[in-house]
């Protein structure tokens, strides 16, 4: 691997990766594999034992999020907290790469961009099935006809201001770190745990876990707030059924 990224030959063809796909690639397919065995751990426990261990740390981390969840988003949207787990636990562990030695998936834009967008679509896909079209495309002249272009350039800066908040923040932490590595090179390798690991604490570890809770902070009141209220939505179910 490289410092811009690793090659791969395949059939004769030279394939080029960033090192933080890379790393994206390989936290995917480490989760991935921790999922599967964390399944069937949780098949095979006996549901009249308290559960302990690897299992413990997952009841209390699904609690948690569930409980986030219903706080910010209401009890009728708790169905949205497997998909905040997921995405949690991804930026969790992409934020904390870097304290490995791998380039954290979350310092390259294209990455934090394309999380901002899949909260975008949740967005304006959950919005447009409670308010119905109209109520829709409504919201958008609200409270004035007039203001609907800044309504739409405000729709459009949540995902940039998103994406940049995560970006900014684990890029600068990961800079910081690099120049903090190459100045106690020119002084003396032992200072490294005197002034490289505190700081470690702080920009990869503390900066990661605080980026991953308002990402998904930020997601889930974005969403939230572009849907209807559940008095609304029982409203138009009711107008439906009288039709």
């Amino acid at each position: 691997m490289s410092s811009r990224g690793i090659f791969l030959r395949i059939s004769g063809q030279e394939i080029w990766l960033h090192e933080s796909i890379f790393s994206s690639f390989l936290i995917v397919a480490i989760l991935s594999i921790a999922a599967i065995m964390i399944s069937r751990k949780i098949k095979n426990a006996d549901i009249h034992e308290a559960p302990h261990g690897i299992l413990h740390l997952v009841e209390i981390a699904v609690e948690g999020i569930n409980t986030l969840t219903v706080q910010v988003m209401g009890e009728h949207n708790l169905g949205f907290a497997p998909f905040m787990f997921t995405l949690a636990v991804y930026l969790l562990f992409a934020n904390l790469s870097g304290l490995v030695g791998l380039v954290p998936p979350t310092s390259d834009y294209n990455v934090t961009l394309a999380m901002a967008l899949i909260t975008f679509a949740l967005i304006h896909i959950f919005s447009l099935r409670t308010k119905g079209l109209l109520g829709y495309l409504k919201q958008y002249a609200e409270p004035m006809a007039f203001l609907t272009p800044i309504n739409i350039l405000g729709e459009i800066a949540n995902p940039i201001s998103l994406s940049f908040r995560l970006f900014g923040n684990v890029l600068s932490g990961a800079l910081i770190m690099g120049l903090v590595y190459q100045a106690i090179a020119q002084l003396s390798q032992f200072l490294i745990p005197v002034i490289a690991w505190p700081l470690h604490g702080y920009f990869d570890i503390f900066s990661g876990i605080l980026q991953t809770f308002i990402f998904i902070m930020l997601s889930m009141t974005y969403i939230n707030s572009s849907m209807a209220d559940p008095e609304e939505m029982e409203e138009r179910k009711a107008k439906k059924l009288a039709k």
